[in-house]
């Protein structure tokens, strides 16, 4: 009998990619940076990740702290590159959406801080969607 390995169920495969060592590490790092538990964002990524992505999570991780929102502040706080293209969490609309969303309440004469916290509760809201 064969059977296609596309239909078989991989999320304990996955979950122990996230749990291993490097890859634990850079969950933490990444949960921390979101604001969500580990818990949480492991279920988020085991339902949105690929194997491939997965193995590779970590170096994705180091690799978008080190290059990505270089020039703009307000899409480093948020993680605009990094959660769309490095470590790909939130679609790019999604995330379009929070960055213009968020630098219009700043140009409205919001605290930067206040801003910024709700943008970064609006992209917590979208990794758990």
């Amino acid at each position: 009998m064969t059977g296609y390995l596309y239909e078989k169920d991989l999320r304990q495969m996955k979950y122990t990619i996230l749990t291993s060592t490097r890859h634990d590490e850079a969950v933490r790092a990444i949960a921390r940076r979101i604001g969500m538990t580990d818990a949480k964002l492991r279920m988020a990524m085991i339902r949105r990740f690929d194997m491939s992505l997965l193995e590779n999570l970590e170096s994705r991780w180091e690799m978008g702290q080190q290059y990505a929102d270089r020039d703009d502040p307000v899409a480093a706080e948020l993680g605009c590159e990094l959660f769309t293209r490095f470590v790909p969490l939130v679609d790019t609309e999604t995330m379009q959406s929070i960055y213009t969303e968020t630098t219009a309440m700043i140009g409205n004469g919001s605290p930067r801080v206040e801003a910024l916290a709700r943008g970064k509760e609006q992209v917590r809201e979208a990794v758990l969607s």
